[in-house]
């Protein structure tokens, strides 16, 4: 199993909102691609900068050719949609994590 974690920083005037849009709007979006088999949201504790929180979203994929083809085909524009939504209010970073049992 691969995770496909996105940490993003979210500015704090717009948490609420942005919190809203992720689970009614852009994590829908993203599952709807098939690429993922589940989805986890959880928010960083005991870390506030500049007026920030933080928040992880975890999609589990089943192999790394899924992930490729969701950041090929389908990230661009999701990102672009949370980008003219949102702007400079929230900023991401993206890892790639692979279970070890």
């Amino acid at each position: 199993m691969l995770i496909y974690n996105v940490t993003i920083g979210v500015d704090k005037s717009i948490e609420q909102e942005w919190l809203v849009w992720m689970k009614t709007v852009h994590i829908p979006d993203v599952m709807s691609t098939g690429m993922f088999v589940g989805h986890k949201i959880y928010k960083v504790v005991g870390v506030e900068e500049g007026g920030a929180v933080s928040y992880a979203i975890q999609y589990a994929a089943q192999s790394l050719d899924e992930i490729e083809i969701y950041l090929e085909k389908y990230a661009p524009r999701l990102r672009e949609e949370g980008a003219k939504k949102f702007g400079d209010g929230q900023a991401a970073f993206r890892t790639l994590l692979e279970e070890v049992e």
